[in-house]
């Protein structure tokens, strides 16, 4: 059984209507979108290592 079988299947967001938004409200955005980032790295960077492990366990 592959990973991706028990990961929900991801919903696509609607995008934000960008021309209703001011300048200080795109930055606010940018930023949120930053720190969304910067959370999905981390993820990626903890299942990496846990991976690591599970690897170097079972060899």
């Amino acid at each position: 059984m592959d990973t991706d079988d028990l990961e929900p299947a991801p919903k696509k967001k609607e995008t934000k209507n960008l021309e209703i938004l001011s300048v200080e409200a795109l930055n606010e955005y940018i930023a949120e979108l930053e720190e969304e980032i910067q959370r999905t790295k981390d993820a990626i960077v903890l299942k990496d290592g846990a991976r690591s492990n599970a690897d170097s366990f079972f060899k």
